[in-house]
């Protein structure tokens, strides 16, 4: 389906089908980044210490160590979502021997009043394994494993977005259409301690946007190694992740992926924490981290239905648009924090009070490409969703409108007029 694109180092990602492509594991844990003259790439997350002693050397040897050939056990990273609704968190757990479906994992528990998500007088939150990836930081049989979280009742808690969406998607009508999801999930690395875009001077700005999408060099690409990383370790996950690129402000880097659109992303975010907190770079998923005259930072969302793949498919898209364009207001009120200061009508963007659709046009709310149009089927792109949109909520709400929701025959001619679609 898709890519994703970022500004500045920014990425795509898009997903179909679930066969991920094994990488080979990753060394160990990073503290620091060392540029060496012999590294091809001029740039290597390294162990950075006091190399006389041993001391680290020693520990990356244990952190780097296989424990498959002398016990059955595993560690299972438990992750969630938190209070916030973009952080992450987790912990670790022993399982007793590999595992292959997360039904096979126990629930567990945190303290969520250290998370926003619980009052200190009743603060347990149920943890309930929900999709589990292979751990491309400790390797073996270790896993990630993503969850959504529970009152001890049973309740789904409110920041648990996952809950919602497994019913929108459970419902025979849309199960029946086969929603594929293709996201572009962008993101943009900050030097740390100055909360300023990598490779930008510090205080100052690069030259005009232009030469950065796709680029190579280092004086227009910044932050490779780091995007390489975490494509190398998406894959080895299983995630599906269909590419990367550099996008078009300095600075972003960007993912995409699709069909278990939710689960992958999270998981993907939490591998691209990881490996910026070992690279000691700082992950922002604000949809307008710089002001000015720069592209923000956004998360399209490709989607399709098997009626809009299908023969007459571009008669159904039509139709999915006249509907998202009855829901702009709920829509944009879900799609992330702080998208008024990306959706401008500039930098590539629609205005956030308006609703439009276009064919090839990155100005739109909606864009169709040019393939759908000349083959009559295909997918859209909804190009609202900021980047730190919540991605179970994106999903599913644009599964509901377009395959749940019917508008009134009243309110549909009215929007087709308006939009000048025949359907």
């Amino acid at each position: 389906m898709a890519q994703a694109v970022v500004p500045a180092m920014q990425c795509q990602v898009g997903v179909r089908g679930r066969s991920a492509v094994p990488a080979r594991q990753p060394a160990g844990r990073v503290w620091g980044v060392r540029r060496t003259a012999r590294a091809a790439s001029g740039f290597k997350v390294l162990a950075l210490g006091p190399e006389t002693t041993g001391v680290i050397q020693r520990m990356q040897q244990l952190l780097d160590m296989d424990t498959t050939p002398f016990t059955d056990k595993i560690i299972a990273e438990y992750i969630w979502v938190g209070g916030s609704g973009i952080d992450l968190r987790s912990k670790s757990r022993t399982i007793s021997k590999p595992v292959e479906d997360p039904s096979e994992l126990p629930k567990w528990n945190y303290d969520g009043s250290s998370t926003g998500q619980a009052p200190g007088e009743d603060s347990e939150v149920i943890l309930y394994p929900q999709a589990i990836f292979k751990d491309p930081f400790r390797g073996g049989n270790n896993i990630l494993v993503i969850c959504d979280t529970y009152t001890p009742q049973g309740e789904p808690i409110p920041t648990n977005k996952r809950h919602m969406a497994a019913q929108i998607f459970s419902d025979p009508k849309v199960t029946s259409q086969v929603p594929w999801f293709g996201i572009e999930q962008e993101y943009t690395l900050m030097q740390r301690d100055v909360n300023w875009p990598l490779g930008w001077p510090v205080g100052g700005y690069p030259g005009p946007q232009g030469p950065y999408y796709c680029a190579v060099g280092s004086d227009k690409s910044f932050g490779r190694d780091i995007s390489d990383a975490h494509y190398k370790a998406c894959l080895y996950a299983g995630i599906e992740i269909s590419g990367t690129n550099g996008e078009v402000m300095p600075g972003q880097v960007g993912p995409s992926v699709g069909i278990d659109a939710g689960d992958h992303i999270w998981a993907s975010r939490y591998i691209l924490e990881r490996i910026t907190e070992q690279a000691g770079v700082v992950l922002t998923l604000d949809p307008k981290p710089i002001q000015g005259d720069w592209n923000g930072a956004g998360c399209h969302t490709n989607y399709s239905t098997l009626s809009m793949r299908e023969d007459g498919g571009f008669d159904v898209i039509k139709k999915a648009i006249l509907n998202l364009s009855l829901r702009h207001d709920l829509h944009i009120a879900a799609y992330g924090e702080g998208n008024e200061r990306r959706l401008t009508g500039l930098h590539e963007t629609a205005s956030i009070s308006d609703f439009s659709w276009g064919v090839a046009n990155r100005g739109c709310s909606i864009r169709v490409g040019r393939e759908t149009e000349a083959k009559g089927k295909g997918y859209l792109e909804d190009r609202r969703p900021a980047s730190n949109m919540d991605p179970y909520t994106v999903t599913a709400l644009l599964a509901e409108t377009t395959i749940l929701w019917e508008p009134t025959l009243e309110a549909e001619a009215l929007a087709a007029k308006k939009l000048a679609l025949k359907v």
